[in-house]
């Protein structure tokens, strides 16, 4: 891809991160880790005591603030040089990988973390909307070692037909065909789900109130899909890794249909065989019990300690 395309190489402004042992005790009770085989994402003073490994695709959201902020200012930032300026409010995940490249402490307490990102391309997919695909890396300032690496795209509706580049094809992860699932787990959400989820720090109105979900099309509230990423990456990993936050090394996941809260989420899971450096492909798929696939092309790279009996 060359620097000539729209957008390519946009460097948005570095922010400072924060977290402590709270955010991580919240977050793992937030997406279902479990009594008592998890207590070491669970309480402080277990002797494993760790982050989540996907804890750090919260602090895009959060920065520094252990207090609520104002979604719609925050997101609203720096507008990308050389495509036009994009409104956030009408912006869907796409797409989320993470790579784990070294654990993150439980506290970031006397050390400075911050997130780099920038722009690895801008695709103008006519009248369905324009899809910013961005990278965020998570270092330590002052050594600048890079902790966690994450590829992810937005995809702004209805606001396309710009007359930028289209973009590559999509890269696809489906299931094994014809294959029964190694695993599956089920997930039953709540009217209440995303009002314990945001208070990670990702307080998009859309998950807690019904007037943005109505003016988008859905109806009302509708659940982070994080949520049922971070779901699907816990279940992955209790499934396959026996719960151990250094046995994923990779997690990634398109979201392809929105969660009301009160569905029952199915995320089914498929070892491949096929191993890179001792760790395992995993694909997996969420969907509605009775419904829509929600996550789709769900690949994780996972050291395979013990596979659990079907749940």
């Amino acid at each position: 891809m060359g620097a000539q395309e729209p957008g390519v190489g946009f460097e948005f402004p570095t922010f400072e991160v924060s977290w402590k042992k709270r955010d991580l005790l919240l977050f793992a009770a937030s997406i279902g880790a479990t009594y008592p085989d998890e207590l070491h994402f669970l309480y402080e003073l277990n002797q494993n005591f760790a982050a989540f490994p996907t804890y750090p695709i919260i602090l895009p959201f959060k920065h520094t603030d252990s207090e609520v902020i104002d979604f719609y200012a925050r997101s609203n930032s720096t507008p990308i040089a050389g495509v036009p300026k994009f409104d956030t409010k009408g912006v869907l995940d796409g797409e989320r990988k993470l790579q784990f490249l070294k654990p993150i402490p439980v506290s970031s307490e006397g050390r400075k973390f911050e997130v780099r990102s920038k722009v690895l391309g801008v695709y103008d997919k006519g009248k369905p909307g324009t899809v910013v695909e961005t990278e965020k890396t998570l270092v330590d300032a002052h050594s600048g070692e890079v902790y966690t690496r994450e590829v992810g795209s937005g995809f702004y509706v209805g606001q396309g037909g710009w007359g930028g580049p289209k973009g590559p094809k999509t890269v696809n992860f489906p299931p094994p065909a014809n294959t029964p699932p190694t695993a599956s787990r089920v997930t039953q959400t709540t009217l209440e789900t995303a009002l314990l989820y945001r208070l990670n720090g990702d307080y998009n109105p859309l998950h807690a109130t019904p007037e943005p979900g109505v003016k988008m099309g859905f109806g009302g509230p509708i659940i982070h899909g994080l949520f049922s990423w971070n779901t699907a990456a816990h279940a992955v990993l209790q499934q396959f890794g026996k719960s151990k936050p250094e046995n994923m090394k990779e997690f990634q996941a398109r979201f392809a249909a929105p969660v009301k809260p009160g569905d029952k989420l199915i995320t089914e899971m498929w070892q491949t065989g096929q191993k890179e450096d001792g760790f395992e492909e995993i694909r997996f798929i969420v969907r509605v019990e009775g419904g829509k696939t929600v996550l789709t092309n769900g690949r994780a790279l996972v050291k395979v300690e013990e596979v659990k009996a079907k749940l």
